[in-house]
């Protein structure tokens, strides 16, 4: 039970990340409750395309990475294309997230005549730090996420009792001023609810125990949804939606909403407690990523080339490509989550609805079976492609631009 309770949090954790602050200002143009109707269906989607993932694991040993399950199924090739796309995914999110991480840490750092920047130094300094829970094993990841995440959790009660006087009927009633925006929104909503490259690293932790991965993805994605749900609740309650696209216009930014709360509740403490809550937003979900990551690469390792790489070694395969990043495009945070977001689709829609597909050919009496047959596979995969194809209507102007 203690185990299943880490893995709650820690995927609660990777989810919580702090573009979850940023959301109010994607679903400005829809109105709260478009918002919340468009974050329940995803929420429902993913967690469906999550619990996939716990179906195919019931066939495969319990420290087997996405390579091995998926070179059961589809040979070798089905191990490049997983892997390939996982890593991607993974390092351009780890990469987001250093580069992240050096530009918040940066600011408490004196200016430096070294010859290299304080934003570099930041990044280094943090991935070192968190970077070493990775490398010591999820036990300890566990630990520290544990007390991040309730203290983050701290941060946002905090943060909704000083916004929430300030709720009012009518800005939660506002309509959405293009039906359209509805669906420019669904890609950065769907990439909140993504925790899916942490899995196999889960299912690793708990031995395999299928039950109780089933439980902490439940459990805690819909924990990550409530507090979605109560932080959309407070920011469209508090700012009306005049207001809030007023505010797109001058700051479309996190600074920007937070000047705006500021503005109307005149809370000091406000500002602090969403900067801390940032904060911790990004280490929780740095470690969620680099633990994925980091047992990833020993899968790779291990099962395509037969090779048993020390820890030590696996945490420069996995830190090294994120830090030269932040080194070299130390502004790059929007640039890596664009490439992050292009991979996820695939990784967590198509994939497990393709490999679930196979196992119920091969395996029809597993203890645990997703609900719905083949059809919902089907519908799944298509919902998927539909998303990943949104980007790119947005650009050609087919479909209108959301901030976020």
């Amino acid at each position: 039970m203690n185990k299943t309770l880490g893995t709650t949090l820690l995927i609660s954790g990777t989810m919580i990340g702090a573009g979850m602050l940023a959301m109010p200002l994607t679903s400005a143009g829809i109105g709260f409750l478009f918002t919340i109707i468009l974050l329940i269906a995803l929420w429902v989607f993913l967690t469906y395309s999550a619990l996939l993932f716990v179906e195919a694991y019931q066939t495969i040993e319990s420290d087997a990475g996405i390579g091995s399950l998926t070179a059961q199924y589809f040979g070798r090739m089905g191990r490049v294309v997983s892997t390939t796309v996982l890593m991607v995914f993974l390092y351009a999110l780890l990469s987001a997230y250093v580069t992240g991480g050096g530009n918040i840490f940066a600011s408490f750092l004196p200016d430096t005549d070294l010859g290299i920047s304080k934003e570099a130094i930041s990044a280094i300094v943090f991935t070192l730090v968190f970077g070493f829970f990775i490398v010591k094993g999820t036990k300890s990841v566990d630990l520290v996420n544990r007390l991040l995440f309730f203290t983050m959790l701290g941060a946002l009660v905090l943060v909704l009792l000083v916004m929430s006087p300030e709720i009012t009927f009518d800005n939660l009633g506002a309509m959405p001023i293009d039906n359209a925006l509805l669906i420019s929104a669904t890609p950065v909503f769907f990439t909140a609810f993504g925790f899916h490259g942490s899995i196999p690293s889960l299912n690793n932790y708990l031995n395999g125990n299928y039950k109780a991965l089933r439980f902490a993805i439940i459990v805690g994605s819909m924990t990550t949804l409530i507090c979605y749900i109560l932080w959309q609740l407070s920011t469209h309650g508090v700012l009306g939606q005049h207001l809030f696209l007023e505010m797109l216009r001058k700051d479309p930014t996190l600074n920007g909403l937070i000047n705006a709360c500021y503005e109307l509740t005149g809370s000091e403490i406000l500002s602090g407690v969403v900067k801390t809550f940032s904060v911790l937003a990004l280490i929780t979900s740095f470690l969620g990523v680099a633990l994925g990551l980091f047992e990833c690469i020993d899968d790779l390792l291990r099962g395509a080339f037969n090779l048993n790489v020390g820890r030590s070694s696996l945490g420069v395969l996995t830190f090294l490509p994120p830090i030269l990043f932040a080194l070299f495009f130390p502004k790059g945070f929007i640039l890596a989550l664009s490439y992050a977001g292009q991979m996820f689709a695939f990784y967590a829609v198509v994939l497990p609805a393709v490999l679930v597909y196979k196992v119920r050919q091969q395996h029809p009496n597993l203890p645990y079976r997703v609900w719905g047959g083949n059809a919902v596979l089907i519908i799944s995969i298509i919902f998927g492609m539909l998303i990943s194809i949104i980007p790119s209507l947005i650009q050609a102007g087919i479909l209108p631009e959301v901030v976020g």
